[in-house]
């Protein structure tokens, strides 16, 4: 993250509200969010005790209807869309032909015509292009970038479901992980999701821009008996980093392919052809040379994004992706890319942190799971 936001930078639809809250807006993936308000360690303990309410309208949303729109989703991702149902939705990668990774993604079918597609903010650009260019080659794809006229919302933790029933949002309850359904929250149509990125169950609720003020104001005020806060990109990030969710930019980009990331359960080489399928074929026969793993530092240093993993010796044979103390676990942890012959759970190796040698070991992940 930058220091100051530059003359392009874009504003959510809750800008005001933030602003109101007192959040410490910083510049993230083109747009001006907040990173924090009362504090990141509280609104992380918030989001695992109670609830935490996100603005992530930041995020690309790309809708694709026609005949023809299955295939070309199809295509475009590692996954299996066809095996989805209306209402249901899917975690998946979307790689090169070189088999590495344009972005992680989450597909909902609406129906057999009807898609969305939900990309990163910092990608949204080479999504777009890369979307649109397959629906240019496909017939009976009507392919939309419809990011600018879509506000959304992340409402997560244990407390989640019950503050969207306050609201209106009673049947979200019965609504199964990663599904969704159109709904009225405080006044305002929404499509819900249960999807998130904190490592606890929750609402992804997508709006028009226009309605996302008094669903947001509508969400606190409902949630606030039970403990609910509005939270930043600081504590989004801890509690991603702890439920082991890759972050693009960090485990996941156009230099590592989804099998040394961990993604294989989002890889279905035997679903037909799609983008990267030849590549990973072959990756997959060769046998992995390196590993995304997590980790635990065991003294009191704190691995960041980029620090180099050192082995025995002291030689350079990896490098952390991400890092950070988690607050959940009273532990420092992180993600790093290893060879594969140091990747088991249990294998010791050292963090180069700023000309400091860490200890640290390999660790089962999840770092945190919900009980």
């Amino acid at each position: 993250m930058s220091d100051a936001p530059s003359a392009t930078t874009k504003q959510s639809p809750l800008h005001e509200a933030h602003l109101a809250a007192k959040g410490r807006m910083v510049p993230f993936a083109g747009y001006e969010l907040p990173v924090q308000y009362a504090g990141l360690v509280a609104e992380h303990t918030a989001v695992r005790t109670a609830a935490g309410l996100f603005d992530v309208s930041h995020m690309g949303e790309l809708e694709l209807r026609g005949p023809g729109a299955l295939g070309v989703v199809d295509r475009v991702v590692t996954n299996d869309a066809k095996k989805l149902v209306d209402g249901q939705a899917m975690y998946t990668c979307s790689c090169n032909e070189r088999g590495t990774i344009l972005d992680d993604l989450i597909v909902y079918r609406k129906g057999a015509e009807d898609w969305l597609v939900v990309c990163n903010a910092s990608n949204r650009e080479k999504m777009v292009a890369h979307f649109a260019a397959e629906a240019a080659r496909s017939s009976g794809c009507d392919f939309v970038d419809a990011s600018d006229r879509t506000a959304l919302v992340a409402l997560q933790g244990p407390k989640a479901l019950s503050i969207a029933g306050r609201i209106g949002g009673e049947a979200l309850a019965a609504l199964g992980s990663f599904h969704f359904a159109e709904a009225t929250l405080g006044g305002v149509k929404v499509l819900a999701s249960r999807t998130g990125y904190t490592g606890e169950d929750g609402l992804e609720i997508f709006c028009a821009p226009e309605g996302a003020m008094q669903l947001w104001n509508a969400l606190l005020e409902a949630g606030a008996p039970l403990g609910l806060v509005p939270a930043g990109l600081g504590a989004r990030d801890t509690l991603r980093l702890e439920a082991r969710l890759s972050l693009y930019g960090n485990e996941i980009d156009e230099t590592t392919n989804p099998l040394e990331a961990g993604l294989a359960w989002v890889v279905k080489l035997d679903k037909g052809d799609f983008i990267g399928r030849d590549a990973l074929v072959a990756v997959k026969q060769a046998g992995l040379a390196r590993k995304l793993v997590g980790f635990e530092v065991t003294g009191k240093q704190i691995a960041r994004h980029g620090y180099p993993l050192l082995d025995a010796s002291g030689e350079v044979v990896g490098q952390c992706t991400s890092g950070s103390p988690a607050p959940t676990v009273g532990k420092n942890i992180g993600l790093g890319y290893l060879p594969a012959a140091l990747a088991a759970i249990g294998t010791g190796f050292a963090v180069d942190c700023r000309g400091r040698k860490a200890e640290a070991v390999v660790v089962k992940t999840p770092f945190y799971k919900a009980s």
